[in-house]
């Protein structure tokens, strides 16, 4: 597994399972999450705010995605040699607990460079019309909130190397738990200096 594989696994850590747990993540329980959260405290902070630019912030996150992607991992349906078994001997309840915690901790606020911002906000608000690109706001919405109700995660604040990341192995197909391939056949048809800008756009969005 090359170095951008593991990293961008490691910071998807406690951030997406399947749908009943989504479902049910109004069920957990922040203060035991808060007590669970300890070992993901060394890469994504004691605050929900990542160490490092390559790991995802979680705090504000939808608690529905982040009990999703944490599923998904101890379910098989995502797969890494660090983080399943890391997540292989989480329960449910642990699962709902700690998208609770996460998801009621203060949003990040992020902040786009200057640099290639035009770009993506032209992809983010518009699409790339002649690659057949639909504009992410239709799912993300204009301010990166995101859908809970649709897992659609939240984008607004998240880190823009982390999020580049995704939309990376999205395209090679490494990270394949989109639902009807969504994802996977939006990025397969960006560049990587699409993927940077609008990657950059979106951290900055509040």
């Amino acid at each position: 597994m090359n170095k951008q594989t593991l990293a961008a696994a490691l910071l998807f850590f406690c951030v997406v399972g399947p749908s009943n747990a989504a479902g049910d993540a109004a069920t957990g329980d922040p203060a035991a999450g808060k007590t669970a959260s300890a070992t993901c405290a060394a890469c994504h902070g004691a605050d929900g705010k990542a160490i490092l630019p390559e790991y995802p912030n979680l705090a504000g996150q939808h608690a529905s995605y982040i009990a999703k992607q944490l599923t998904a991992y101890r379910d098989g349906e995502r797969s890494n040699q660090l983080m399943s078994p890391m997540a292989a001997a989480l329960t449910d309840q642990n699962i709902l607990d700690l998208a609770a915690y996460y998801s009621e901790l203060t949003p990040i606020q992020g902040v786009s460079q200057e640099e290639n911002l035009t770009l993506g906000q032209n992809i983010y608000r518009g699409g790339v019309t002649a690659a057949g690109i639909a504009s992410c706001t239709g799912c993300h919405g204009p301010s990166g909130k995101g859908n809970p109700a649709a897992n659609y995660p939240a984008l607004s604040g998240q880190n823009a190397a982390y999020l580049a990341a995704q939309l990376k192995l999205f395209r090679s197909g490494d990270r394949n738990n989109d639902p009807n391939e969504m994802m996977r056949s939006l990025a397969h048809r960006l560049s990587d200096s699409e993927i940077n800008a609008v990657a950059n756009y979106a951290a900055g969005l509040y």
